[in-house]
């Protein structure tokens, strides 16, 4: 049986997103395990968790509010990206390869949150 988040592209492309951040992750020093290792993994999972959750939410406002939160991952994931590279622990290609990643899925929270609050004020 699938459920109907399967379907959703954004789900999918959060997926994706997940599978590079922990891949690459799993390189970082070992005394980076409890710090930016952990917390960038928390951030991803949260944004693909929060795509899930607020996609069975039944008001356009609660999952247009999940659909926040996931962006907000996003970004807080991004800024961690950054961080990384300038750490020196992602090289160039690993910090395009997740911007990229981050860029694609990034475009989609934003229009379903538009959408979804369209849906609340009736237009």
């Amino acid at each position: 049986m699938n459920y109907s988040f399967e379907k959703l592209e954004i789900w999918h492309d959060a997926r994706e997103l997940t599978k590079i951040i922990y891949k690459i992750t799993r390189e970082f020093p070992d005394d980076e395990r409890f710090g930016i290792t952990s917390q960038m993994r928390r951030s991803v999972i949260s944004v693909s968790s929060n795509i899930v959750e607020g996609s069975y939410r039944s008001t356009g406002k609660d999952k247009s509010n999940f659909m926040t939160i996931a962006y907000s991952s996003l970004m807080e994931l991004l800024n961690q990206t950054i961080v990384t590279f300038d750490l020196s622990y992602i090289n160039d290609t690993q910090y395009k390869e997740i911007r990229s990643q981050i860029e694609k899925v990034s475009n989609k929270p934003c229009s379903l949150t538009k959408y979804f609050k369209s849906l609340q004020n009736g237009t």
